[in-house]
């Protein structure tokens, strides 16, 4: 069974929105260039002027990215959240990147956040978009023990954009507050509403209401993403406020957007048949990826298309005809030499079962090897012998590259950043999140699917574009089901882009990191 966690994060109840507040001077401001970085200078001018919260922390750099130098300022500190009386509830810590020659705040600025519930934003921060990123020393199977590298990223987008990382209430370095408490912010609403509080004091602190916006946001982060522009449009039944902020552009990365119950499981389909055959194109995808079929010639979209095709037709129909206890022989025996074809896996692994589970699948694909692969990037393997109970930890994905992005992060956060607080940096933080996490919603049908929400906000917003991308490998959140989502809420295709790339569930490890930052660099330059 599917975790209930998606993985990659998490805020402020649904009455406790916006009382916009001018901040106080910053607690400590650095200007400096870090070492490494293109144009670095050898010293660092350093002022401090004593304040109370929030902390702010400024430094300067330069980049290359696309033959153009980019000088560019980094905000790393805290935005204070209050409630209705004014009071503070909650800092939520960002990363800012702006650019400085020159600066405008016409430009426009890309909000960015990852999932969970209960992940920070270093995931995209650092592996795909930000000016540094995490230097693993191979795409697939990469090293996980130190020393782990930081380099120039390429594929930055902040030559079209300003960026800002965001991290929910209990990730990160962000946290309650006086007379808030977290779980006030850990939640379905309460999450997509806080960011929402969170995104329009930015705008107001920087002067950047009437800059072009776009949000991005991996995996549960997709959702949040999906939610936003209701909540920054806002309205009196589901914020209780009118902000009037508009979006040009929504970028999703493994994307899950299926409706969940009150415990956060995923709903079951109205077609379970359906579903079931939907896993299929994925384990198809890694089984021509580890060369156990026989490709005939055909490029990996063409297997996997193939693999849709029969998935959606003759197996869906084979598993309803099974459940109904109406398949007989000479069909079943058909339908499974397909499966052999598409799977790799002998016939016997079909016998109890005409349905196949990806978990199953990740452990039987290279049993006789020894061999498990992962549900996150199922191009990664790991022994199959002690293998653990953890479905993140101990995911052959998940356990080799985790090491070298959270390393890479802290080096870059003092080295580059200055950041050295007292507190611990919460790259992923589960504990007492998940179990608090409210998965009710206000003001929509029980277990809605995400994919709703931003039908709603394209309706309202006519000139909205949407990028949606998912990878091939990606067994968790997977291409199949995100097309699921976005064909029932029959969302404006003229305005919607899906885009499948060769990679898992963090799609821009390796070479498919070029090809996605040109995808959204043309969806912010068409939407802008």
């Amino acid at each position: 069974m599917r975790p209930a966690y998606i993985i990659t994060a998490g805020f402020i109840a649904a009455l406790a929105i916006v009382a916009i507040a001018l901040r106080p001077p910053p607690q400590i401001l650095q200007v400096a260039t870090p070492a490494g970085t293109p144009g670095a200078q050898d010293s660092a001018a350093v002022r401090q002027a004593p304040a109370p919260l929030p902390l702010r922390i400024v430094t300067d750099h330069v980049a290359e990215i696309g033959g153009e130098r980019i000088d560019y300022r980094v905000i790393a500190g805290e935005t204070v959240l209050r409630d209705l009386a004014g009071e503070p509830v909650a800092s939520v810590f960002s990363f800012a990147y702006m650019k400085t020659n020159p600066a405008d705040r016409a430009r426009p600025v890309l909000f960015v956040f990852n999932g969970g519930p209960g992940s920070s934003s270093l995931w995209l921060h650092m592996g795909a978009i930000g000016p540094r990123r995490v230097a693993l020393d191979q795409e697939v199977n990469p090293g996980n023990t130190p020393p782990f590298g930081v380099a120039n990223n390429p594929h930055s987008l902040l030559d079209v954009a300003d960026l800002v990382f965001i991290d929910p209430v209990g990730t990160g370095f962000s946290r309650a507050i006086g007379k808030g408490k977290p779980e006030d912010f850990w939640g379905v609403d309460e999450d997509a509403n806080a960011v929402a509080q969170f995104i329009e004091l930015w705008l107001t602190e920087h002067g950047r209401w009437n800059a072009p916006k776009f949000i991005m946001g991996e995996s549960y982060g997709s959702a949040r993403a999906a939610m936003l522009p209701r909540a920054l449009m806002g309205g009196p039944f589901y914020t209780g406020v009118m902000r009037g902020i508009t979006v040009n552009g929504v970028i999703l990365l493994g994307t899950t957007l299926e409706g969940r119950g009150e415990n956060g499981a995923r709903l079951a389909a109205e077609d379970k048949a359906m579903e079931a055959a939907l896993v299929l194109p994925g384990l198809a995808a890694t089984a021509w990826f580890h060369e156990k079929v026989d490709r005939r010639g055909l490029s990996l979209p063409a297997f996997y298309e193939e693999a849709m095709a029969f998935a959606k037709t003759r197996y869906a129909e084979a598993l309803r005809a099974a459940e109904a206890g109406a398949l007989d022989g000479d069909a079943r025996a058909e339908v499974v030499r397909t499966l052999v074809s598409y799977t790799g896996l002998p016939e016997e692994a079909f016998e109890e079962e005409l349905g196949l589970s990806a978990s199953s699948f990740a452990k039987k694909l290279l049993a006789e090897e020894g061999l498990a692969i992962g549900l996150y990037d199922s191009r990664y393997t790991l022994p199959l012998a002690n293998s653990g109970g953890d479905p993140v930890a101990d995911d052959p994905a998940m356990g080799r590259y985790v090491p070298g992005f959270i390393a890479a992060f802290h080096q870059m956060l003092r080295d580059d950043l200055k950041v050295t607080l007292d507190r611990p940096y919460g790259a992923i933080v589960w504990k007492d999140l998940l179990q608090k996490w409210n998965w009710s919603r206000a003001g929509v049908e029980k277990g809605q699917s995400f994919a709703v929400d931003l039908a709603w906000a394209m309706r309202r917003t006519p000139k909205l574009r949407v990028l949606i991308a998912s990878g091939y490998y990606d067994l968790v959140t997977t291409p199949a089901e995100a097309r699921s989502a976005l064909a029932e809420a029959d969302l404006p295709a003229d305005r919607v882009e899906f885009r499948i790339y060769e990679s898992g569930h963090m799609l821009y490890l390796g070479d498919t990191a070029e090809s996605f930052a040109n995808d959204v660099r043309r969806l912010i330059e068409t939407a802008r």
